[in-house]
């Protein structure tokens, strides 16, 4: 995937040729930039950077970048200096179902590497690609934050925990017919207990 708007090979997808805040965002925003000191708005470029990211399906197009650059009175370049940093920013689009798979160490020792493989079987595409079902993207990241419940993924905005090869592509098949997927440990853990304690 491109992190680089500006790099975006445009005849690979199209983008979009406007974006504009919905009422509801609108309001939002008004109660994010509240949060900050008059003469310092431009701090709230990351949550509205999120914002725009959410209402756009998932990832950020340029227009969108344009747009939040002008929300906060900001250069468009810095708003790009944003979003190219941060690996949560989306510069293409993505799946509905935007599975990010953590690979460091814990989750590689139990077995991340196998809940790759099975995902991108699954979804029969490449890791940051876009499934031609426009369901999935599959990832692969740094650590997500949940080590002693590993291995696990990230989809959307859930944490799931304690998978396996067979956990996994029973969420995934879940997640394409639209079926409820609960999140959190998936044998029952209560938040980090020794399996033991379960």
């Amino acid at each position: 995937m491109s992190r680089h708007p500006g790099l975006i090979n445009k005849t690979e997808f199209p983008q979009p040729d406007n974006f504009s805040w919905t009422e509801e965002n609108l309001r939002k925003i008004d109660k994010i930039i509240d949060k900050y000191p008059k003469k310092r708005i431009q701090s709230a470029v990351i949550p509205i950077l999120d914002l725009a990211q959410k209402q756009n399906g998932g990832w950020l197009s340029q227009k969108a970048i344009e747009k939040v650059a002008k929300t906060l009175s900001m250069s468009i370049i810095r708003v790009m200096e944003v979003a190219t940093f941060y690996s949560m920013f989306n510069l293409e689009p993505v799946g509905k179902n935007f599975v990010q798979i953590c690979r460091t160490t814990p989750c590689w020792l139990r077995g991340s590497d196998k809940l790759t493989k099975i995902a991108k079987k699954f979804t029969k595409c490449e890791l940051g690609q876009l499934s031609e079902d426009k369901l999935f993207t599959i990832v692969e990241v740094e650590c997500l934050g949940a080590c002693c419940n590993a291995p696990m993924v990230q989809i959307n905005n859930d944490y799931y925990e304690d998978l396996n090869e067979n956990i996994l592509l029973k969420i995934l098949e879940d997640l394409k017919n639209n079926k409820d997927v609960k999140s959190g440990s998936q044998i029952g853990r209560i938040n980090s207990k020794p399996l033991k304690q379960c």
